[in-house]
């Protein structure tokens, strides 16, 4: 399972006690590809999108037509409930310390991929979903970078029955329109610190406007259900008060709206991204940090279940 612990995730970790434990996960790199008699990112009247000037590029990302794709997959017990088709939408304001995916952070980097290229490969897997209840997870990068082509995805896979997710630092959720919100099952919520220095170190932006999409969320009173992801970093966001400000936030929500998060995944920091950092040339900060001890991880969790929150 080596390469398959390779997969790409913005967060740097991925659960480590889910009810399928992360190395009982299957994980399947889907290629970006298109079919054989189209090349990858055809579509756009059928023709390559490399053929179609910058005009009509811009207007078709603009409208949602058009979309930096990094890659997909099909994973099993990560990403939301189910299998699921996660794809990594390139770009990101965040510049996180620990990010997993330094590969995605510029859209320019991305494959040009049609919404309805997406959608097509979506409704190929449509009974593997309703097998298994999964669904489809948009994420990055970060996926309200393109929130024309998100929306467009979204609404395609209700159409189409299937349950979504985006996975999201909350950053941009201004971006989010409401039309969109109403096409989301779960939100993926990345909240990587409750205290505004520290989270400014981190990512090198602003707490508050995660704190403000959450509370948006929560506000909804038909949803969607929400995911809180924390990666719990030694000697950066471990901190007793910044994990307490974190679950208390976390708290907060369902009293806004009950059940608004039904889930706190504590992500330990692991260093099985700092190749990517090395191969872009890009200084990685974080190369001399072990990963959290177990009791630290458990003390961690601890500190969300006294709120009162089912926690893994």
């Amino acid at each position: 399972m080596a390469k398959a612990m390779l997969r790409r995730h913005p967060c740097n970790a991925v659960p480590s006690t889910l009810p399928v434990p992360p190395d009982d996960a299957v994980r399947l790199e889907v290629p970006l590809q298109a079919p054989a008699h189209r090349r990858a990112g055809a579509g756009l009247d059928g023709l390559a999108v490399s053929d179609v000037d910058r005009h009509e590029r811009l207007t078709a990302m603009r409208e949602g037509r058009l979309g930096s794709v990094h890659s997909w997959e099909l994973v099993t017990a990560v990403d939301g409930p189910g299998t699921r088709l996660t794809t990594f939408l390139s770009g990101c304001p965040l510049q996180c310390l620990y990010c997993h995916n330094p590969d995605t952070l510029a859209m320019k980097d991305g494959q040009p991929v049609t919404s309805d290229e997406l959608l097509t490969r979506i409704a190929r897997y449509t009974a593997v979903f309703q097998a298994t209840g999964g669904g489809i997870t948009l994420s990055g990068g970060e996926v309200l970078m393109q929130p024309a082509f998100a929306a467009r995805i979204l609404r395609g896979a209700k159409e189409l029955g299937i349950h979504t997710a985006i996975d999201t630092s909350g950053y941009l959720g201004a971006a989010a329109s409401d039309a969109m919100l109403d096409d989301v099952d779960l939100v993926l919520l990345d909240v990587k610190s409750g205290d505004p220095e520290t989270y400014r170190e981190v990512t090198g932006r602003e707490l508050e406007p995660t704190l403000a999409f959450g509370r948006r969320l929560a506000a909804r009173p038909e949803g969607p259900e929400v995911w809180i992801r924390f990666v719990l970093v030694p000697g950066l966001t471990d901190d007793v008060d910044n994990v307490e400000a974190v679950a208390a936030y976390a708290a907060s929500l369902n009293e806004i709206r009950p059940e608004t998060v039904t889930r706190v995944e504590v992500l330990p920091f692991h260093q099985m991204g700092r190749d990517k950092w090395d191969a872009l040339g890009r200084d990685y900060r974080l190369a001399e940090t072990e990963p959290p001890s177990v009791d630290l991880v458990d003390r961690v969790r601890e500190q969300f279940r006294a709120h009162g929150l089912l926690t893994y």
